[in-house]
Formats: structure tokens, sequence, C-alpha cells
């Protein structure tokens, strides 16, 4: 799953510090994850309530992360927002347990994401400047592969547990507290200088520049200079497929809609994300050696293709194929994305820069899980999914030839 780095390529130590936190606090999230799809049908809620609370939730979460990026470009210390951050989703999180209402689920879902549009782009910020610039989608990647790690693992504490106390799912909420406090505990080792955020002296890694988008931007002109920002066509395409990249939630109620069995679906969970964890890294590394966005268009591709295939799905065993094929998409994409932002600004301004990738992403969530939803209630299953790919195969295609974008160098 997560072998050993390479000789000469070690994982500089903010960076491993950063996945071991994500590690923790994805293991407390998807212990409950998969389960409230569930849990909210259980309290009286259907599809569309369902992708509402995962929209609304991640929406909240991502006004947050830009607004908390842009106080990381002014902070001295990136460390108390992030350790913030962290600390709100621990302790908001095992109050589900609580909940009678579907309103109920939905109030504390986004207080969870509350904590995470805290935390996520001053760490994000930190853990870019703890690499060097030829390796951005592989330090990225590494993260989200830990991240998807704890996600995998999550799931198969949610099913033992329930396998000791069957239908108990208010119970497994509540153990869900204690990864959720380590991962506190992981980030308070983390090392940073005041005013940069960035690395301690002895982890400031050194490397060739690889910008993806543009070469040396982050060295040109001072902090805030117009010009050193986000490309818009970039901004475009991630915003087009965010508007068909609904709560994969719903692909667990197309799971249960098959005859999947209800005990079986944190196994399910468990699966998507081995395969993210597994792929994430290596695929991180590549993309920073043959091109992040030719990684990106690959990874959009083959999200259309996947939502494809669960909108032809009939059979429940069939399930078990598509999570895992489905599971290669976010280690194509995620490290690259963040890699191409990030590195398209200076350093001064990454955190404003990844903020705004978070609310457009977070923005588009939100319409495209509360769209998928209705169409799913009202239509069916497949032209929900079938919508879902339509954008991402648009999103790929102006990605991929948009006039706009600079040819990216190769290297690093």
């Amino acid at each position: 799953m997560a072998s050993a780095p390479p000789s000469g390529r070690s994982v500089p130590r903010n960076v491993l510090l950063l996945g071991v936190t994500s590690f923790f606090a994805d293991v407390a999230s998807d212990m409950v994850v998969p389960l409230l799809p569930s849990f909210i049908v259980s309290l009286g809620g259907g599809a569309a309530f369902i992708g509402a609370v995962e929209g609304t939730a991640e929406a909240a979460a991502s006004l947050l992360k830009f607004i908390s990026g842009r106080w990381a470009d002014k902070a001295r210390r990136l460390l108390p927002l992030a350790v913030s951050g962290y600390a709100v989703a621990g302790a908001v999180r095992p109050l589900l347990a609580f909940a009678a209402a579907p309103w109920q689920v939905l109030a504390l879902r986004c207080s969870d994401r509350v904590g995470k549009g805290l935390r996520t782009s001053p760490r994000d910020k930190l853990l870019a400047a703890s690499a060097p610039p030829g390796r951005l989608a592989e330090a990225f990647s590494f993260h989200r592969g830990m991240d998807h790690l704890g996600a995998a693992l999550g799931p198969l504490c949610a099913t033992g547990l329930l396998a000791i106390w069957p239908g108990q799912l208010r119970r497994v909420f509540l153990v869900a507290a204690v990864p959720g406090a380590l991962a506190v505990l992981a980030i308070l080792c983390v090392r940073e200088h005041e005013r940069d955020g960035s690395a301690a002296p002895d982890e400031r890694a050194k490397g060739p520049p690889h910008d993806g988008i543009r070469q040396g931007a982050a060295t040109r002109g001072p902090a805030g200079a117009e010009g050193e920002r986000v490309p818009r066509a970039l901004i475009a395409a991630i915003g087009l497929f965010a508007l068909g990249n609904s709560s994969d939630a719903l692909l667990l109620l197309r799971a249960q809609d098959l005859g999947f069995p209800l005990a079986q679906l944190p196994l399910l969970w468990t699966l998507l994300h081995v395969v993210r964890a597994s792929a994430s890294w290596p695929l991180g590394r590549l993309a920073d050696r043959t091109g992040r966005r030719g990684a990106l268009a690959a990874g959009w591709l083959w999200y259309a293709l996947c939502y494809l295939a669960f909108a032809r799905a009939d059979r429940a065993w069939q399930m078990w194929a598509l999570f895992a094929a489905y599971g290669l998409v976010a280690a194509l994409t995620e490290g690259s994305e963040r890699a191409l932002v990030a590195a398209a600004v200076p350093a001064a301004r990454r955190g404003t820069a990844l903020g705004a990738y978070y609310l457009v992403s977070g923005a588009g969530l939100l319409v495209a899980s509360v769209l998928a939803g209705v169409l799913w209630e009202r239509v069916s299953p497949a032209a929900a999914l079938g919508a879902g790919a339509l954008l991402a195969a648009l999103a790929a295609t102006s990605l991929a030839f948009g006039s706009s974008q600079p040819a990216e160098r190769r290297g690093g």
C-alpha cells in the first residue's frame, strides 16, 4: 500500500507528519461517512437529501478553505489554523451519535466540514513549502495517499465494530473520536518558521523548478503582484469537472439499489481507498516526470468512463470491480490538480490560490450533488451518472486542448 521511499527520494519530515495527520483524520472520518447514507435513510431522508447533505457540507468547507487560504498568506504561523481545524472536526463528528432527524445530520456534517475548511489551505501551503518545486505532485500525492490509507482503514474499523455491535451505528460514531484525537497529536509535531510558513531549515528541499503551468512563477515579482494568479483556463476546467463530480455517497447508494449487502458497504468503501492509497504516490511521481496536465486530463476521462459503467451496471457483484477502477481517478488527479495550482503563483500567494481552487471545487460539488440527487429521484440513477460522465469528458477536452494554456515543461 504505502512502501518505503526509494534511496535519495525520502519524504521531507513535514510532508510525512502531515500525511500521518491526515491518515488518522481520515480513519475517523471514514468510520462515519460510508454509514451516513443508511443512517440518513433510517431517519427519513432520501437520495436528494443525501446529495444535499454532502454537497452543502463540502461547499461550506470550500468557502472556509478560501477564507483560511487568505488568512494563511497573512499569518505569521500556519499551524494554529491547521490544529484548530483538526480539533473542531474531531470534537464534532462523534455528536452524530445523538442525531434524531436528518436536519441534525446536515448541521453536524457541516460543522465537521468547518474544521476541514479551517485547516486545509494552511496545511497545503505548509506542505508545498516542504517539498522541492519539481516534486510538488509527488508530495501532494503522497499526502493524499496517506489520506486514502486512513480512509481505507476507517471502514474496516467500522465493520469490526458493527460485527461486535450489530446495527449500532451510533456507537461507531462515538468511537471515531479516538483517531480524531490522534490526528491532532500528530500535527502538533510539525515544525514551521514564523512569517512565511515554510519548513524548518534542514527540511527545505532543493530541486529543479517545475511549475507545471508556468515556470518560475514562484520567484518572479513581489507577493501579490498582478498576473501571478492561477490561469483562468485551468480554473475553468476544474470548475467544469466539479459540476459533474457529485458526492461519492451516491455511488454507495447505487450499490445498495443493486442489492449490495449493507454490512459489506464499509468493505466496498475500503476497497476504493486501498486503490487510491496504493496508486497515488507512484502516479504523482509519474505526473512530475511526464506532465501534470496530461495526468489530470487522463484522470477526468477515466472518471467519465467509470460513471458510464456505474450507470450501466445491473448486478451487485459488479460494484467490486467498479469501485476499484474508480479509485484510480483520485490517484491520477488529486496530486496533479493541487501541484498545478500551487506552482502557478509565488509562494507568498499559495494560500489564496489553493483557497480559490477549493472554493471553485466545493461550489461545483454542491451543484453537482444536488443536481445528481434530483436527477436520481425524478429521472433515474443512469441519468444522474451519465450527466457526471458528460461534464467530466468536456472538462478533460477543455484542459487538453485549451488554447490559452502554455506548454508544460517536463522534468524535475
